[in-house]
């Protein structure tokens, strides 16, 4: 079987790592340390000056982690990966890696509440403004540019909207701009590769499908190696202006020894350095063996969602179920288009009756679990409108989907006939 497999399930196994080779364990060691002994002098100066690549410090590397970046770079087709201490962690140094004070980046409406707070606020309180579009009509990017505009940011399957993002469409917009599109897939590994699309930058967050066993918090960027960065001049001034954090480098131009690799490594050298969003290699290795099983987990999550949300479909108190199948026109062509071999383990639905339907569902489920989190291998339950989203204004709420009665569901890998049966039983007290 050949480790240049573009297949994910052998990628998963093999991608980026064979065996230790110090020890030759097969299975990735933990590397638990902070510092790493320099050969000499000379090896050292190397490392901090980027004349060569290795380990200095494990809040900027570690081992352990590098094989996990070397695996999900590797699935995403990408050149690079960047492990984090969070998704939200990811998402942050990915922004910040680009945008200054004074400068603004444009973003799907359609996002994570904890993601629209994060831009909408903490970023905002920072200087740099997010301008929030529709992506209904991809042109809507465009309209938002100005000079001071740096990249668009979006989720392929938004959550908890559940609207597959025109990928391709808006990254070749911001080509026209010189502006790279930052794609946020955490609900749709495997099932989406972004860069094949036109992103530039792919993030997760790792603590969801990619783990799996809900034991872990962690993020990852993924850096596609094929936007031109060099070439976008003064519109990305991070990565071709000198540096003054690091000796004044021009970062399009200092890396090119090492590859295409400028926004992965201003990330690591710079932000992670400077920020210290770093993944613990104990939590690296947890997500190392969710890695192992993920394209089998994920074919579990879709059978099953496609399974819940015709089941929710025919349910006289279900107003509307929210999942990518049941979806038409433009949006169903999008998922068809971007989504390969399932549609996905999230789904929404509205219940009649508003803030108390939700909240009496909530509390009727037995197996599923009432949590913040999507992705376990667990059916996972919540009620955004009392939770996650709770702090959005009521436009707000609209804009990212979010009802009264609106509940996300993450479907589990549980046979789908316990899995309905409590959802049956839930309704059955509303």
């Amino acid at each position: 079987m050949s480790r240049d497999s573009k297949n994910p399930e052998t990628i998963v196994l093999h991608g980026g790592y064979r065996h230790d080779p110090d020890t030759g364990a097969v299975a990735v060691p933990i590397y638990q340390t902070t510092s790493y002994q320099f050969r000499d002098a000379e090896h050292a100066a190397n490392l901090f000056a980027l004349k060569e690549l290795g380990n200095i410090y494990t809040r900027i590397m570690n081992p352990t982690n590098d094989a996990l970046e070397m695996r999900l770079a590797a699935l995403e087709g990408g050149v690079a990966g960047l492990a984090t201490a969070s998704g939200q962690s990811a998402a942050t140094l990915s922004i910040l890696n680009l945008c200054e004070s004074g400068d603004n980046f444009v973003s799907s409406t359609d996002l994570y509440g904890g993601t629209w707070n994060l831009f909408a606020n903490t970023l905002s309180s920072m200087g740099i403004e997010c301008r929030f579009v529709d992506p209904t009509d991809p042109e809507n990017f465009r309209k938002a540019v100005d000079d001071r505009t740096r990249c668009f940011f979006a989720e392929t399957l938004p959550n908890p909207k559940l609207q597959v993002f025109p990928i391709q469409e808006v990254a070749d917009i911001g080509k026209e701009f010189g502006i790279p599109l930052l794609v946020d897939n955490t609900a749709s590994p495997i099932i989406c590769r972004p860069l094949d699309h036109g992103a530039a930058v792919v993030i997760y967050s790792t603590t969801k499908y990619i783990g799996g066993h809900g034991t872990s918090i962690g993020g990852m960027i993924i850096d596609g190696g094929h936007f031109d960065w060099e070439s976008s001049g003064d519109r990305l001034p991070t990565l071709n202006h000198p540096d003054p954090s690091y000796h004044g480098a021009v970062w399009t131009e200092a890396v090119k020894p090492l590859g295409p690799i400028a926004f992965a490594i201003r990330a690591r050298v710079v932000l992670l350095r400077d920020i210290g969003a770093a993944m613990s290699p104990f939590n690296g290795f947890q997500f190392i063996q969710g890695l192992e099983t993920l394209p089998l987990r994920m074919r579990a999550h879709c059978q099953n969602a496609q399974a819940v949300a015709d089941f929710l479909s025919g349910h006289p108190k279900v107003t509307k179920v929210i999942y990518p199948s049941l979806q038409e026109g433009e949006m169903r062509r999008r998922a068809d288009t971007y989504l390969k071999g399932g549609l996905g383990g999230l789904l929404g639905f509205e219940l009649e009756g508003g803030m108390d339907a939700g909240r009496q569902f909530i509390d009727g489920l037995e197996m599923f679990y009432h949590v913040a989190n999507i992705g376990d291998a667990r059916s996972l339950a919540i009620h955004p409108a009392s939770t996650t989203h709770s702090q959005l204004t009521d436009d707000e709420k609209e804009a990212t989907g979010v009802s009264a009665g609106y509940v996300r569901l993450s479907i589990g890998i549980e046979h789908i006939d316990d899995i309905i049966g409590d959802l049956t039983q839930a309704l059955d007290k509303v």
